[in-house]
């Protein structure tokens, strides 16, 4: 017996389009290229940078997946950024790319800061370049924070809520801020807290 539910299933089974594959880098030359021009633009900090490259333009990773990955390489020892660049390599290219992204991190940057450093050690003195460091340092704060009040929209996701996450953001900041405790006191105390809080919730 033929009816009208049989054909339209089959159609429907024959035309709809598959799931999209997430962004991610196709090749270790892209991988490379990617971290490079990242480290190329972390004047003064990379975070901003790091959250609009691989969030917002690429697509390699959710605001949720960077908020927990630069979480992680906070706690390991050695930069935050290139931790994060081993974690993301690691992920799509296993050793090779963890390689590669840290050889992007750090090959073309290095040459950079060498040659620099050559020419700050000449006109190091100069108030022109005095104040221009001065007035960079102002732009890379004012980036942080900017990258930082994105972020927060993605703890509303977080399984302690909204209100506990805003504590917990307020301690660290007058910790490190206000009371200028060194991190080595704030991390396993107000972190420990919050992961230890984060488990019961979820457990």
């Amino acid at each position: 017996m033929t009816g009208f539910g049989a054909p339209i299933m089959a159609a429907d089974s024959t035309t709809a389009p598959a799931a999209a594959d997430p962004p991610r880098p196709h090749s270790l030359r892209e991988l490379f290229w990617a971290f490079t021009w990242l480290a190329l633009q972390g004047f003064g900090g990379v975070l901003a940078v790091v959250q609009r490259e691989l969030v917002d333009r690429r697509g390699w990773i959710t605001n949720e997946e960077f908020l927990e990955d630069w979480a992680a390489a906070q706690i390991l020892p050695g930069p935050n950024v290139v931790n994060l660049s081993i974690m993301l390599g690691d992920r799509y290219f296993g050793l090779r790319g963890a390689l590669v992204a840290v050889a992007g991190m750090l090959t073309l940057p290095l040459l950079l800061v060498v040659a620099l450093a050559a020419v700050y050690a000449t006109f190091a003195a100069h108030p022109m370049v005095a104040g221009a460091l001065r007035g960079m340092g102002a732009v890379a704060a004012g980036l942080v924070a900017g990258v930082g009040c994105r972020l927060a929209a993605s703890l509303t996701k977080h399984p302690l809520g909204l209100l506990p996450c805003a504590l917990i953001t307020a301690t660290t900041f007058i910790a490190m801020s206000v009371l200028r405790l060194p991190l080595a006191w704030v991390l396993p105390v107000v972190g420990g807290t919050a992961c230890a809080l984060t488990w019961r919730k979820i457990a």
